[in-house]
């Protein structure tokens, strides 16, 4: 497997032409509390190799409802890979990731998990240790694949590295969901740090701490 991604030209829309008619509606539908979606930081998602631009975005902003149409659709360019980075408004617990494809040869197979790395690329997703690997199944039903909640446990970001699929040269997600327990990012830590700081340079130490803390919402591709 080469990795020749190149950096793809930003066009308005893609062709949605790869649809298919399994609907089903019969998955068991998680808990609305358990399910992220306005914790998602949807305009600092980024996704490399993907035909169109922001198809990953788009996939990840479907609510519930919204999970079986087929449009918009994330599909892969040069070759099946793909790498998409997922950032949260806050710190999550992250519990499982849902996730929606195809019964032909363009469902994901390995999905390679990375957390709170904003500066992966292929070559890295490729050559390091992946915190979690899952391997998906060929279907269009929902696929609910449980994490290892220990491993998630203070999440800010995502990065999802599709490294295969199931034999077609380009891949096809419908939609990606996540559920888990959030944690308001929120001052009140570096606050109580502020009242505790003896000196400016705690000080500066503790505005560190900080801006570590926004630069999790930002992507590094």
């Amino acid at each position: 497997m080469s990795h020749h991604h190149d950096d793809h030209g930003h066009n308005d829309h893609g062709d949605n032409h790869h649809s298919h008619g399994h609907e089903h509606s019969d998955e068991i539908e998680p808990a609305l509390q358990t399910l992220l979606w306005k914790q998602i930081d949807f305009e600092s998602i980024r996704t490399l190799n993907e035909s169109e631009p922001d198809q990953g975005a788009k996939i990840v902003e479907k609510t519930w409802p919204m999970r079986l149409d087929p449009e918009p659709m994330l599909e892969s360019d040069a070759d099946e890979q793909l790498l998409m980075f997922v950032p949260f408004t806050g710190v999550v617990k992250l519990h499982a990731i849902l996730l929606r494809s195809s019964e032909d040869s363009a469902a994901p197979k390995t999905l390679k998990l990375f957390s709170n790395r904003d500066d992966l690329d292929f070559a890295a997703a490729s050559d390091l240790q992946p915190m979690q690997t899952l391997e998906l199944s060929q279907t269009s039903e929902i696929q609910d694949l449980p994490v290892k909640r220990t491993l998630f446990g203070n999440t800010y970001n995502l990065n999802l590295f599709v490294e295969d699929n199931y034999g077609d040269e380009l891949t096809r997600i419908f939609w990606i969901g996540f559920k888990g327990e959030y944690m308001n990012l929120n001052r009140e830590p570096v606050e109580v740090l502020y009242e505790k700081a003896a000196n400016p340079k705690d000080h500066t130490l503790v505005q560190g701490v900080g801006d570590m803390a926004s630069q999790g919402t930002r992507h590094g591709m």
